[in-house]
């Protein structure tokens, strides 16, 4: 745990995944709207909307859809992109237009910030891919923990996903 400009507890996580595909795929799963569809967000969630402009400054738009319907919009801009081998991103809670909104627009409670960073790598071992996931600026405790949950389970459906080829 870290402390975020001295006054708010916030979440470092780190998660690390082994995938039984090739490098070049898994960067395809996370980079190209098509794929992210088939995989983004917790069990039983859906993805029915991804928008990605893959270039430095460039902004993705994310929809999850849990299964009663409700709609969870995210977004963000790339600051690094190395294909196939790291991405860098801003993560914040959006309207379905991408505007940024406070985690409170979806009910959350906790000091969210508007904006936190997350950092994926990808790299090549004898035909898998290991994958790190940095999280940060998640507010401590349950908040925290909910996301690490669910980015596992959406790790899960990746797997599930890249299993296909």
């Amino acid at each position: 745990m870290t402390k975020n400009k001295g006054t708010m507890d916030v979440e470092e996580f780190f998660i690390e995944r082994i995938f039984d595909a090739p490098r070049e795929l898994v960067w395809k799963a996370w980079t190209e709207p098509e794929n992210v569809m088939r995989w983004w967000g917790p069990k039983d969630f859906t993805s029915p909307v991804s928008e990605i402009d893959l270039r430095a400054g460039g902004k993705y738009l994310n929809c999850m859809r849990s299964p009663d319907g409700q709609d969870f919009w995210s977004t963000g801009f790339y600051r690094e992109v190395v294909p196939p081998e790291r991405l860098v991103m801003t993560d914040s809670f959006a309207d379905q237009d991408g505007n940024v909104v406070p985690a409170s627009h979806y009910g959350m409670s906790g000091d969210w910030p508007l904006e936190l960073l997350i950092t994926v790598t990808f790299e090549e071992q004898e035909g898998k891919t290991k994958l790190t996931l940095r999280h940060v600026g998640i507010p401590a405790g349950e908040a925290s923990d909910l996301t690490e949950a669910g980015w596992k389970e959406s790790f899960d459906k990746l797997a599930e996903y890249l299993a296909k080829f």
